[in-house]
């Protein structure tokens, strides 16, 4: 385990580096990002959504017909197998995570298989994850982590939870100001409200655990969006915090599961290259000013004004989220296929790619360098001694 003065991240009794690596969609974190994390002792999370694209075999198998059930066991079949390649190379190190977004129509499917293929954590957020326990109530040694974002949310959670008698293992805090992806807020207007940041978040849940009853240590709280130095990371852990979420610097690392291309449009992007817009998912989301997003903004206002309920605008026949605006004809929100777009992003093409991005920089700019440089310089504040002066 990589050598720090920070405090450790204890989760089902196991000691971890304070690093946690958020889960990225579409392919951005498998099993290659996800199990190197863990190898290094933190936590490395695999995003369940739509993983066939990794694996040729399960894409041309899905050529073959236009079925939801098909496509979600094809989908389940790439669950299984990039949780355990990930396992496989972390060797026992770290843990291995699966987030699921609850947006998903098919989450507790997607929960139950990770959780059957060996996952040791299972993070939740795109919505309140309030059945989450019943869903693995047959596998008691998974971890369980919501991801949430302000603290009305976190005592709605904890105190649905507890009628279940089940505590979340840790919540992650995450705010939509600097997260990448979908954010917690119901509107882009509230992206930078005062009751996202962390120093409140913190301090309000742990005066709704002594309300409650709970030491402060019972509940392990991870801050999440625009993690990305060791000044920040000891910050937050000075405030309360056990650990930090990390996404951007790792999706443009080496072991990332994404294409170079991919990496290249993280890491190369400026802050006027970052933009926040509607997903299709009813949710806020930040992603890159590509071609493709660049020309959908311009298109937004007359495709939310023709949008109509009509299942034959899910191309696929996927029907992937419970929610789609292009789908069920939602006007206030997004008007593009999801799936697809963040697939393109995942092969690297900027024509047609939703490239999802948190709104800070990188740790080490442009250059794309190793998961463990990253997690060196994250706890320490040492950066690779060829980029100490940059």
């Amino acid at each position: 385990m990589i050598e720090h003065a920070l405090s450790p991240l204890i989760l089902k009794n196991k000691t971890l580096l304070p690093i946690v690596q958020g889960g990225m969609g579409i392919g951005v974190s498998a099993h290659r990002l996800a199990g190197t994390v863990a190898g290094l002792g933190g936590v490395g999370t695999i995003a369940s959504v739509d993983l066939r694209h990794l694996h040729p075999d399960l894409v041309e198998e899905s050529l073959k017909f236009t079925d939801e059930a098909e496509y979600d066991r094809l989908n389940l079949i790439a669950l299984d197998r990039e949780v355990k390649a990930a396992l496989k190379l972390a060797n026992g190190n770290g843990m291995v995570s699966v987030n699921v977004m609850k947006a998903v129509a098919s989450h507790a499917d997607y929960v139950r298989q990770a959780c059957e293929s060996g996952a040791q954590v299972v993070t939740m957020g795109a919505g309140l994850p309030l059945d989450l326990p019943e869903m693995v109530a047959n596998f008691p040694d998974v971890a369980l982590l919501p991801i949430l974002s302000e603290a009305r949310g976190i005592a709605i959670v904890i105190k649905r939870w507890m009628k279940k008698n089940r505590l979340p293992d840790a919540i992650v805090i995450e705010h939509p100001k600097y997260a990448g992806g979908h954010l917690g807020a119901a509107k882009k207007e509230d992206i930078n409200d005062d009751r996202f940041n962390f120093d409140r978040v913190l301090e309000e849940t742990f005066a709704l655990f002594k309300t409650l009853d709970l030491e402060r240590e019972q509940i392990p709280l991870i801050v999440a969006g625009g993690v990305n130095s060791h000044e920040k990371v000891k910050t937050y852990l000075g405030w309360g915090a056990a650990a930090v979420q990390v996404g951007t610097p790792f999706a443009v690392c080496q072991e990332g599961d994404a294409a170079p291309e991919f990496k290249k449009v993280l890491a190369e992007a400026k802050s006027e290259d970052i933009v926040e817009f509607m997903s299709v998912a009813g949710l806020p989301a930040r992603g890159v000013l590509t071609p493709f997003l660049k020309s959908y903004l311009r298109r937004e206002t007359i495709l939310q004004a023709n949008a109509k309920p009509d299942p034959r605008r899910c191309t696929q026949a996927l029907n992937c989220l419970a929610v789609c605006g292009l789908r069920d004809g939602l006007p206030k929100v997004g008007q593009f296929c999801i799936d697809l777009n963040l697939a393109a992003a995942y092969r690297g093409d900027l024509r047609k790619g939703l490239f999802f991005r948190g709104s800070e920089s990188v740790p080490f700019g442009a250059e794309i360098r190793s998961a463990r440089e990253v997690v060196e310089y994250l706890l320490t504040g040492v950066k690779p001694a060829d980029l100490q002066t940059a």
